[in-house]
């Protein structure tokens, strides 16, 4: 039998304003436990809440570039359950009236996968296990904090279509400041809905729900791995039960939380102490002028008018960390390619090996900038260019500082050149005599332990120029 994956996400997104969404507390990430909260957030009898204004203009921008329809007229409701690090026993949400509806977002295949809404609402407090204690401890810093959730239809098939999906959304987020979308701080977090059926059938097969997965290499292997066990139950007569799962990335396997809840066992109702959303004709345009460059239309501009390759643009603006580097770096050295070609190359090569997010990067577009530029203008040698990119890239130095204090300029003086290469040669006696008897190969030996002499501060064009002039 041939079975096919259907795959719709939920994704909350915590929003990068300075205070909750319903009161003045901090959101600011590691904290003390408990010490970002007050008689609102940790649910004081009697407390009132206050709606951030910013919660509302982010997710407008988020629904703007999603292409979602704006609800001019939204209101909260309650969602009634107990968690023990909701401390009001409901949460604050959207059910009836969400802020953004009919959005889509579109693959590089041309697909679109649809967005049925995004909404706002309040997050939970976090339980920390304690083992040694045989405890749970919980710290209720988090709650409060705003966030959206961006509601997909099940129009994803694949996980290679989630993580693109979510690569890009994540994009649209940090482009639009609504999020810095720090996946290990839980900033962007996915709920996964999948089920299978078999290829062709119209109905949908029962769902599950995998909970919280904040990582893509996390997310695409619990897609995978509940894609094999739903088949598995399939095939062996089993029934598909709707439930909500845990995903255990470090062994592997997911395994049952609870039976999944649908909207009347939440008894959601209006929320009575928050007064409906209105967004008028004028505060809807002023956010629309605040719009910035997208991804698309950035990653179209970058190769049609700057002539970058299509692969290297793909990567520069899937990161809004990687563009802004990029731009800066730009205008400093006056040269998109050579720009391109570092982040692509030295920089990428640092980020692999260090472990390093672009976001927790230290190296500006004004150092990159002033390195390619100090090479262009044959100030630094290539060698001692890459040398100062990673004490910048490991300890954020000044480009200019660092090479004048550490006398790491190109030689200028070819009276000093010659002298070190005249000392190599007759330190060299054999590959002098290799290359006199018609080994061209030899000289680039004598080159190499020429530069290696100069500490590579030496024009390579003119230590070969003067080896010749000695050897011919």
């Amino acid at each position: 039998m041939d079975f096919e994956t259907v795959i719709g996400l939920e994704v909350h997104t915590e929003l990068a304003t300075d205070h909750k969404i319903f009161c003045g507390c901090s959101t600011k990430f590691g904290g003390e436990p408990n010490t970002h909260v007050c008689e609102i957030c940790s649910g004081m009898p009697g407390t009132l809440p206050v709606l951030n204004k910013q919660v509302v203009e982010f997710a407008m921008r988020a629904g703007l570039a999603t292409n979602c329809t704006i609800t001019r007229y939204n209101k909260f409701d309650r969602k009634n359950y107990f968690y023990p690090d909701l401390p009001k026993a409901y949460q604050i949400s959207q059910l009836y009236l969400p802020i953004c509806q009919n959005g889509y977002i579109e693959l590089d295949s041309g697909k679109k996968i649809r967005i049925k809404e995004i909404h706002m609402e309040e997050d939970a407090g976090k339980l920390i296990h304690d083992e040694w204690e045989g405890c749970t401890l919980v710290d209720y810093n988090r709650c409060g904090v705003p966030l959206l959730e961006i509601v997909s239809e099940p129009d994803l098939s694949s996980a290679e279509e989630v993580q693109e999906y979510l690569e890009k959304l994540r994009a649209i987020l940090q482009y639009t400041k609504v999020s810095d979308c720090k996946m290990q701080e839980g900033s962007l977090r996915a709920d996964v809905n999948l089920s299978v059926r078999e290829r062709g059938a119209k109905e949908y097969g029962v769902r599950t729900e995998m909970k919280n997965l904040n990582s893509f290499k996390a997310i695409t292997r619990a897609i995978e791995s509940e894609r094999e066990r739903q088949i598995d139950a399939i095939e062996s007569g089993e029934k598909i039960v709707q439930e909500t799962r845990r995903w255990d990335d470090s062994k592997g396997i997911s395994y049952a939380m609870r039976s999944k809840e649908d909207a009347q066992d939440y008894k959601y109702f209006p929320e009575p102490d928050i007064p409906p959303i209105e967004i008028s004709d004028k505060w809807l345009s002023s956010i629309e002028k605040t719009m910035p460059e997208l991804p698309d239309a950035k990653k179209a501009r970058y190769i049609n008018e700057l002539g970058l390759p299509e692969y290297d643009t793909g990567i520069i603006t899937g990161s809004i960390y990687l563009v802004d580097l990029f731009e800066e770096t730009a205008e400093v050295c006056g040269s998109p390619t050579e720009a391109a070609k570092w982040i692509m190359g030295d920089l990428m090569k640092l980020l692999n090996e260090s472990g390093t997010l672009p976001e927790d990067m230290k190296v500006s577009g004004k150092a990159l900038g002033t390195i390619i530029k100090m090479l262009a203008e044959q100030k630094i040698s290539r060698a001692t260019a890459r040398k100062v990119f990673e004490k910048v890239f490991t300890d954020n130095v000044d480009p200019e500082s660092y090479v004048k204090e550490n006398n790491l300029g190109v030689m200028t003086d070819t009276g000093a050149i010659r002298s070190v290469i005249e000392k190599v040669v007759s330190e060299n006696t054999k590959s002098v005599e290799e290359y006199k008897s018609g080994k061209e190969k030899a000289i680039q030996y004598l080159i190499g332990q020429s530069m290696r002499a100069l500490r590579g501060q030496a024009p390579a064009a003119e230590v070969t120029k003067i080896l010749h002039e000695i050897l011919d």
